[in-house]
């Protein structure tokens, strides 16, 4: 009987008009998960000392909400009537209590689920328990929902992730869905009305252009994960983001790596969700994740993903149009040593084929400003002339001098 309703109820989500709440990631999500550093060792304290960093520090004013619980918060099984249980010793006071003192800071709860029958960390799934679990999301209060795909065998990959989207509207309260399923069926191609957000990758790993092979799956490095979906910006606008998977700042890159790491994802209009220790942050990785020059950039209400306007050797120049008709502009070395810069503005001309945009400087002079040194540079009437080091950026904001 169990089994005839699932399939029912299924089909009933699948052909469910409404998918997700549209009001909600109108500009890319920001703020901090759990598994880049911690993994499943995850507690109470834990996350309680991540609130307190997000005041301490600043986060919170520069604009990270979301507080989020990845895998391993739950108990190994569910209860005699199939409820989620969260682990009593990480968790001694249960997930509204922390919940209630997320909120009680002015931030947001987000936590982690799988479409498969065991998460993959071998937690209880959500397969066959979508509704169940969505209900109980929402009785604690939680406002962002992760959800992987491990265990999940022969699963119709959009007809899963439009099961749960569908479950989460049901219990009437707002939460981001974000889609976890790696990029392996194309998810901006279907997602858009299933969910906020979607990984475009596998897992990011600490390192500026390598990957890693742990056997039966394959983590990657920052620009490894940047050159692998350069072609899908379309897909990309208010409410239905490119994720390419949590931050590294902090992490054990060099600092001139973060701040490209930072930009570039600043860039791409993804979502900004750091993966460090908050708590532990140096003053350089605080500089660089509360940078609201580029935070602005990737916050820009106007939606659209950069795009890489030239690569020549180790130097690439990449493109994003603003509001107000203002562009940012980022110059990347990949090299391992410092490159000089002589852009022509004049010469140069960006054309935006897709969301049909231009910036041509003939008979117009644009300011430029370095975001992350916070400097007015030589106007566009003159080539911008500097030395960008190894594996670092200069991204500047581009305004129409006002006469």
């Amino acid at each position: 009987m169990r089994k005839i309703f699932f399939a029912i109820f299924t089909l009933i989500c699948y052909l469910s008009f409404a998918q997700k709440n549209e009001s909600l990631a109108k500009t890319p999500p920001m703020g901090w998960n759990s598994w880049n550093t911690f993994e499943t060792k995850i507690d109470e304290e834990l996350i309680k000392g991540v609130v307190d960093a997000f005041l301490k520090d600043g986060l919170k004013d520069a604009g990270y909400t979301y507080i989020v619980l990845d895998d391993g918060w739950m108990a190994m099984e569910r209860d005699a009537q199939g409820n989620l249980v969260p682990d009593p010793k990480k968790f001694p006071n249960g997930l509204k209590h922390l919940s209630d003192y997320i909120h009680s800071k002015g931030l947001k709860f987000g936590i982690y689920n799988c479409a498969g029958d065991k998460t993959c960390g071998g937690y209880p799934g959500s397969h066959g328990h979508e509704s169940q679990d969505a209900l109980m999301y929402a009785s604690w209060g939680v406002d962002f929902l992760k959800y992987d795909w491990c265990n999940t065998q022969n699963l119709n990959t959009e007809v899963a992730y439009k099961t749960m989207s569908s479950a989460i509207m049901a219990t009437g309260r707002p939460m981001i869905f974000s889609l976890c399923e790696w990029g392996n069926s194309s998810p901006w191609t279907w997602a858009e009305k299933i969910g906020h957000l979607w990984r475009t990758t596998g897992d990011i790993y600490p390192c500026f252009d390598c990957e890693v092979n742990h056997g039966t799956w394959t983590s990657w490095g920052v620009m490894k994960i940047v050159n692998m979906r350069a072609d899908i910006r379309k897909y990309a606008g208010p409410g239905h983001w490119n994720d390419p998977d949590m931050m590294e700042v902090g992490n054990g890159m060099s600092f001139a790596e973060d701040r490209a790491h930072f930009a570039l994802w600043c860039m791409m209009a993804a979502p900004l969700i750091m993966g460090n220790d908050v708590r532990k942050s140096s003053k350089e990785t605080l500089s660089i994740l509360t940078n609201k020059e580029l935070i602005a950039i990737d916050q820009d209400s106007l939606g659209i993903q950069a795009f890489r306007v030239s690569k020549k050797d180790s130097l690439e120049v990449w493109a994003k149009p603003l509001v107000n008709k203002e562009w940012a502009i980022c110059f990347l070395n990949t090299s391992k040593k410092a490159q000089n810069l002589n852009f022509n503005w004049l010469a140069n001309p960006i054309v935006d084929s897709v969301f049909d945009y231009s910036l041509n400087m003939t008979g117009t002079i644009f300011t430029v400003k370095d975001l992350y040194n916070n400097l007015q540079l030589t106007p566009t009437k003159k080539p911008l002339q500097t030395v960008i080091g190894a594996h670092d950026v200069l991204v500047v904001r581009l305004a129409k001098k006002k006469d």
